[in-house]
């Protein structure tokens, strides 16, 4: 795995940092956006990976100072740490679009591809990339990209499951955790960017109108869908 050296708050460099540390900072970065302080038995289980694994690697993150750890109230980002971690993101949804839109790769497969690719990039390519997609603010899925500064515009949309029948809005993000579940909302045509209707709720899922056509949201995919 090949790492990259961070420059400290002062242009200092930091200690190398490998793949496997970005995976773990940008793990973290996202429990603790959903539930402020992470502990490492969620951690160990948003990663797959064994509970003593993640205690090694916490503790190593916490003596190079990317996370401030406290065994009784889990453990949080420093500043450092946060800004690998955006970086890291950025990359990442960058790559994303880019294999979308230049590439023609399948919605369903450009986060595992951009998972391989993330730790590699060089600051040029990024800005080239960045550029050749006219500096976009968010990936395929509708997911914010942070800036080259590290600032996210994270806007909390609800689910297709809080809206009624009658309602209506833009798709603004697809949750892009399982490739399975892209598959099947690509299918149905339901991406961001798309406007739908809602027609009628069901215990089984949501009857909705997409381009002028109706169709059935599974009960399990509903809560996958944002709306704007």
């Amino acid at each position: 795995m090949c790492g990259v050296a961070y420059k400290g708050a002062g242009g200092e460099r930091a200690p190398l940092i490998t793949g496997v540390m970005e995976d773990y900072l940008k793990a973290i970065y996202r429990l603790q956006q959903a539930h402020g302080s992470v502990a490492t038995s969620e951690l160990a289980k948003e990663l797959g990976v064994a509970a003593a694994t993640t205690t090694a690697m916490v503790q190593r993150l916490a003596r190079l100072k990317l996370v401030s750890y406290h065994r009784y109230r889990g453990l949080t980002l420093t500043p450092a740490g946060e800004r690998i971690a955006l970086e890291t993101i950025r990359h990442h949804r960058l790559l994303e679009l880019y294999l979308a839109q230049h590439l023609g790769v399948g919605l369903d497969k450009v986060h595992g591809e951009a998972e391989k690719m993330e730790h590699v990039l060089s600051d040029d390519v990024e800005h080239r990339i960045a550029a050749a997609l006219g500096n976009p603010t968010t990936d395929p899925h509708g997911d914010p990209i942070p800036s080259p500064e590290g600032a996210i515009r994270d806007v909390r949309y609800p689910a297709l499951t809080a809206l009624s029948p009658g309602e209506s809005g833009v798709v603004a993000r697809v949750s892009d955790r399982d490739p399975a579940t892209l598959r099947r909302l690509a299918d149905l045509g339901i991406l961001p960017g798309v406007r739908l209707k809602v027609l009628a709720r069901r215990s089984s899922g949501c009857r909705v109108e997409v381009q002028g056509r109706p169709v059935t949201v599974p009960r399990t995919l509903c809560s996958e869908i944002y709306i704007q």
